[in-house]
């Protein structure tokens, strides 16, 4: 009888726990409604984490996909109280369930929300048309010769690509489900050696005698796991093939690119990383100690930092941070090295989050002797993976105060990145740029576009004929073959295939696509 009587009372109290628990979920007290106007909220809401978006930008169907999204970072939850599907399983849903990312409790009134709600369905379009090209992209590279390489994973699963200087090969990464590899090439694209990996590789550097390789985590997808590392790489043997060494950083969340220079003058290269990570996120410096160690600065605790550019942009003798940032609050910020370890954050430029920002390099392209920046959007891999118009590569020029204003823009679905070299050896900057969401029904050749420089400003648009036979998500350039001109290679990544494929592109790649392609230069 005792025992009926211990478990009943347990049965008793686990009811009124589970069911004051779960009042507790839903029984919030609910900020007053504010009075404002459906665009006034919009205005006051989401610019607080970006750019403002017009209605017109998305249509009803966008619109409520990002609602939806906008909805969880306000507190406004479907079942009234905070689903534990918002966060991955492990390490990285307890990072963004410990940085309040998806409030518990709503920060604004139903009323208000509902406003918000309306403004934008109520305005947005039903459909937009997808952009169309004036003219198609010429089909032929007058100065390149296409090469594919002897060896290839299969399905490719391409995250990097790196030209080796000095007529040494390339070397490429490919990524399956537990399997990470980095492949070495010899200059005839044949297998040197692999090395397995246990993370996702994304950036191979080399200067002198020091190699790094960045992996960004156990995986390819989004993530806020601190698994990223910069790994030291050690060349072996009379052969000087490398092999791992030590972890030179760890404890990177998601890190998609690295940058390198003497930050702080003292004769040691530092390095500052990209750490995109997915809700959370940061941007920081890591002070080489000159024995082996690095020490964390913190420059923007923010996700999403894509590409850092390492150079003097006020010519104080001092190395500053350029940063292109993308998810959520896009665009170009320059951090002004002021001694000591210190920098000021100054913003260049600003970008809606629809833009989908990939890219930013350095170019003076009027030659005045001041860099201009070379943009690059198109990520559409998010909630509204539709063609955009504004995608492509753009050119801000420098007016010498570090003012910059647009002066070019090549529409280009999905572009993903752009490099500028003097290709054609005629004195002026040409742009090698690939796009991992073209529009494959219409315009496939889209995938890979070279811009020769006519001057001023005009660039004449190539593909080659073999442009689809991968999905390029990497491209490298360089001198390959040690001849004085720059080759290209590109790297092909097949796990997103096109929406439907309808084109039946999706198929052949997983079948036919090789892991990495050369584009060798004939000028000389």
């Amino acid at each position: 009888m005792r025992q009926l009587l211990l478990l009943s009372l347990f049965v008793s109290l686990f009811v009124d726990c589970a069911e004051k628990k779960q009042n507790d979920k839903i029984e919030f007290q609910e900020p007053p409604a504010s009075g404002l106007s459906g665009k006034e909220l919009s205005l006051a809401h989401c610019s607080r984490c970006h750019a403002f978006v017009e209605p017109e930008m998305l249509t009803k169907a966008g619109w409520k996909n990002v609602l939806s999204a906008m909805g969880h970072r306000m507190g406004v939850y479907a079942g009234g109280f905070r689903p534990d599907s918002l966060f991955d399983p492990g390490i990285s849903g307890d990072i963004v369930r410990n940085a309040n990312i998806f409030p518990e409790a709503p920060v604004l009134a139903k009323a208000d929300w509902d406003k918000i709600q309306r403004y934008y369905l109520s305005l947005a379009p039903d459909t937009i048309a997808p952009p169309l090209r004036k003219s198609r992209i010429h089909i032929g590279l007058k100065h390149f010769k296409y090469r594919e390489t002897a060896f290839s994973h299969r399905p490719a699963l391409t995250t990097m690509v790196k030209i080796l200087p000095d007529n040494r090969g390339i070397a490429f990464s490919d990524s399956k489900p537990r399997q990470h590899i980095l492949t070495l090439l010899t200059p005839d694209l044949k297998e040197n050696y692999s090395i397995p990996l246990e993370s996702t590789p994304v950036q191979f550097y080399e200067k002198a005698n020091e190699a790094y390789l960045i992996t960004a985590g156990k995986g390819i997808f989004p993530t806020d796991a601190p698994h990223g590392a910069m790994q030291r790489l050690i060349k072996n043997g009379p052969e000087n093939k490398f092999k791992l060494g030590d972890i030179a950083i760890s404890n990177l969340r998601r890190p998609v690119s690295m940058a390198y220079g003497d930050l702080n003058k003292d004769g040691f290269d530092d390095v500052v990383a990209c750490e995109f990570g997915n809700e959370t996120g940061q941007l920081a410096w890591f002070q080489n100690n000159g024995r082996g160690g690095y020490d964390k600065r913190i420059l923007r605790d923010k996700p999403g930092a894509i590409t850092a550019i390492i150079k003097d942009a006020n010519s104080d003798g001092l190395p500053d941070i350029y940063v292109l940032m993308a998810q959520g609050d896009e665009g170009v910020f320059l951090y002004e090295n002021k001694g000591s370890g210190n920098f000021e954050e100054k913003r260049l430029l600003t970008f809606l989050p629809l833009n989908g920002s990939q890219y930013i390099e350095l170019a003076d392209f009027n030659k005045d002797g001041f860099d201009d920046i070379v943009y690059v959007c198109g990520d559409n891999a998010d909630k509204t993976p539709v063609l955009k118009n504004y995608h492509g590569v753009y050119i801000f020029q420098n007016d010498g105060k570090a003012n910059f204003k647009q002066t070019y823009f090549y529409q280009l679905n999905g572009a993903y990145k752009a490099m500028m070299r003097d290709y054609d050896l005629d004195g002026d900057l040409d742009i090698a740029a690939i796009s991992f969401f073209p529009d494959y029904v219409r315009y496939p050749e889209e995938s890979f576009v070279y811009l020769n420089n006519k001057g001023n400003l005009k660039f004449d648009d190539y593909s080659f004929p073999q442009a689809t036979n991968g999905r390029w998500v990497a491209i490298d350039a360089g001198d390959m073959d040690a001849d004085g001109d720059v080759d290209l290679v590109l790297g092909s990544f097949v796990y997103f295939l096109p929406q439907g494929d309808t084109t039946g592109l999706g198929k052949k790649w997983l079948l036919e696509s090789p892991s990495v392609i050369v584009l060798e230069n004939t000028t000389r």
